[in-house]
């Protein structure tokens, strides 16, 4: 890398070295991913709900050039910036070759919402950890570029395949990168360590009653059963005003009432815009035309709702106001919606229907720890080129001349040697990659690059990670791809990240732990 950096010991990130946190000057860049478990909990259930349809929704993530990028030699070696060092892979109680096809279930998706709220993946390892819990991607799929900021609701998927999460979603709670990728856009550092929460599944659902409803902390919803009038004044006569029912007019010429028309009448609610609301008469002192008017805020929202809602804003779906307060150095520090209504009391008419409402309660499976359950790939750096390397991507991009040669729906690999000597990309700021004759393309980014992997343990060492697709010989077909070369400022970056301690999102009985 291009900063002058202390080494790290000669036994690298052996038991002395993570004893405790490096003390060299940081090398390393950290984001907040979703560390609350509400958060991380709802960004799982946006993935998983109706069947996982997000999941497949999603494409491959593409940078952001015209062109594939153009790669060099250095003339240079790679020769390592410190003394050589390994960490060991973890290891599960079960078998860890995936149950679909004969490849590791270390290795899967990582899914997330781009700076344009598209819905996007790489490919990520489960790596080893001291708390089991690390993913390795490629940074550009976690760090959004000259942003200095990440993506939203960033999960992973290991063992993905076929639009199935066969050992469950792992929710992101803190990234770290190197310092010149998140600063700088340098791809040097094209690489990222994710500490995520434990997995966790949704199982299902039960009916409860109103009370549970309200006091159930996790996913839950309503369905409306519609019913005849007698059957709902018979249950407002039980229940009363706050009971089970509610009824709609549906008449589309209702007639404006004031709030002392003593016939039957429904307050009816109607969202409008800052503006609208803003020309609305506000003299209704009498009530004389029946308009009510409400202001809802500003009321606090997650800084993901925000970006979400700001996307949807600029689709014109959505209709409040958002606002965000900063600090001294003008960085947003909290989120705010404002919703604006009028209400309006109408004479209820012929086609007024009447519901019965239903609560359901979203259950959920705490799955355990990432490495627990899928084990972790193991940890190199400061290694030679020129190694045999084995390389798991779900590549899906067309190549240049328009050929799609892969879905991404299940993954694919590339064995082989690495180049010996480093390249550079000038597009990216690369002035050392190393590089590898592949030809899967786009979505395989952030896939490892597994040296001394053997096969029948499906177990190797991350060695680096895709970060860069190429074509050498101008054919308009990828045949080259490239990765960070992993050296010491590398060992530092995961060395911090390894001491990330995340959380349970689920409790035993599938409600969302605080």
């Amino acid at each position: 890398m291009k900063r002058l950096l202390i080494p790290l010991a000669a036994a690298g990130l052996s038991a002395a070295v993570l004893a405790s946190p490096a003390t060299a000057a940081p090398s390393w860049a950290s984001e907040d991913l979703l560390p609350k478990p509400a958060d991380a909990y709802g960004a799982a259930a946006f993935w998983l709900d109706s069947n996982g349809a997000a999941l497949r929704k999603a494409t491959q993530y593409n940078l952001d050039a015209k062109d594939v990028p153009k790669i060099v030699s250095s003339g240079s070696n790679g020769a390592p910036d410190g003394k050589p060092g390994m960490t060991g892979p973890t290891t599960t109680a079960k078998a860890t070759a995936s149950k679909n096809v004969n490849l590791p279930k270390t290795v899967g998706k990582v899914f997330f919402l781009d700076k344009a709220g598209h819905y996007r993946w790489c490919t990520g390892t489960a790596i080893q950890a001291r708390n089991r819990n690390l993913v390795a991607t490629a940074g550009h799929c976690v760090f959004e570029d000259g942003k200095n900021d990440v993506y939203s609701k960033w999960i992973f998927v290991p063992g993905y395949y076929q639009g199935k999460a066969p050992w469950g979603v792992y929710v992101g709670a803190y990234a770290f990168t190197a310092y010149d990728l998140d600063t700088y856009d340098d791809y040097d550092g094209d690489y990222a360590f994710v500490a995520v929460h434990n997995g966790f599944s949704l199982t299902g659902s039960k009916e409860v009653v109103k009370s549970e409803f309200h006091a159930w902390a996790g996913d839950k919803w309503i369905k409306h059963e519609e019913i005849k009038k007698e059957e709902y004044d018979a249950g407002f006569d039980k229940y009363g005003p706050a009971g089970p029912y509610w009824s709609k007019d549906f008449d589309v010429t209702p007639e404006k009432v004031a709030h002392n028309y003593t016939g039957e009448k429904i307050l009816t609610k109607v969202e409008v815009t800052e503006a609208e609301y803003a020309k609305a008469p506000k003299d209704t002192a009498d009530d004389v035309n029946g308009e009510q008017y409400e202001q809802a805020g500003p009321s606090p929202i997650s800084k993901e709702e925000f970006q979400k809602l700001t996307a949807e804003k600029g689709d014109g779906k959505y209709l409040g106001k958002l606002t965000a307060t900063k600090n001294a150095n003008g960085e947003e520090t909290a989120w705010f919606e404002t919703r604006y209504y009028i209400k309006q009391w109408v004479k209820a008419g012929k086609t007024v229907r009447y519901f019965r409402d239903h609560y359901y309660l979203g259950l959920a499976k705490d799955l355990g720890r990432l490495g627990d359950v899928v084990g972790g790939q193991g940890f190199a750096w400061n290694q030679p080129l020129g190694q045999q390397v084995t390389v798991f991507g779900y590549p899906s991009a067309p190549h240049p001349d328009g050929n799609k040669q892969y879905t991404g729906v299940t993954p694919k690999w590339c064995i082989g040697k690495t180049g010996t000597k480093s390249v550079q990309v000038n597009t990216f700021k690369v002035e050392t990659h190393q590089t590898l004759k592949c030809s899967m393309t786009f979505g395989a980014d952030g896939g490892p690059w597994l040296i001394k992997y053997n096969n029948s343990k499906r177990t190797g060492y991350v060695n680096g990670v895709t970060s860069l697709f190429a074509d050498t010989d101008g054919n308009d077909r990828i045949d080259t791809i490239s990765s960070a070369i992993f050296d010491s400022e590398t060992a530092d970056v995961y060395n911090k990240a390894n001491y990330a301690e995340t959380k349970k999102i689920v409790g035993p009985n599938g409600e969302l732990l605080k």
